[in-house]
């Protein structure tokens, strides 16, 4: 049976760069699966802009047609009622663009989860090498 003392040195060199590279692999792969959750989020955010800008589009048009409704009829009663769906779809647009913006931030998409892994990872070895 052998002991810590046996050991020869060129053995615990290579355990310690075979476990040093399964943990460089691991730290990867959390990055890769923390990037693509991120970027799908950001996706996501992209998305919601894209849906805001048609509804925003299609605000415009029905405040257009409310405006010419309110003129050639000289009624307020259809006018202020497209005015009404008009502010109703701009006001969800914008809720959209908002939330589509926070999703969009740079800070959203940086893998944190593996950046304090990999410093936690560091001190750890840092204090095997230090003992």
């Amino acid at each position: 049976m052998a002991t810590q003392d046996n050991i020869p040195p060129t053995s615990l060199v290579e355990d310690a760069l075979r476990q040093v590279s399964g943990l460089v692999r691991s730290e990867v792969d959390l990055a890769k699966a923390e990037i693509t959750q991120n970027l799908t989020r950001a996706v996501k955010g992209i998305v919601l802009i894209v849906v805001a800008t048609v509804l925003a589009i299609t605000a415009l048009h029905v405040l257009a047609g409310a405006l010419v409704a309110a003129f050639v009829q000289l009624g307020l009663t259809p006018g202020l009622a497209a005015l009404a769906v008009a502010a109703l779809f701009g006001g969800v647009a914008a809720v959209m663009i908002m939330m589509g913006v926070n999703a969009l931030k740079l800070s959203s998409i940086a893998p944190t989860r593996t950046a304090k892994n990999l410093k936690r990872d560091a001190n750890a070895v840092k204090e095997v090498y230090d003992a």
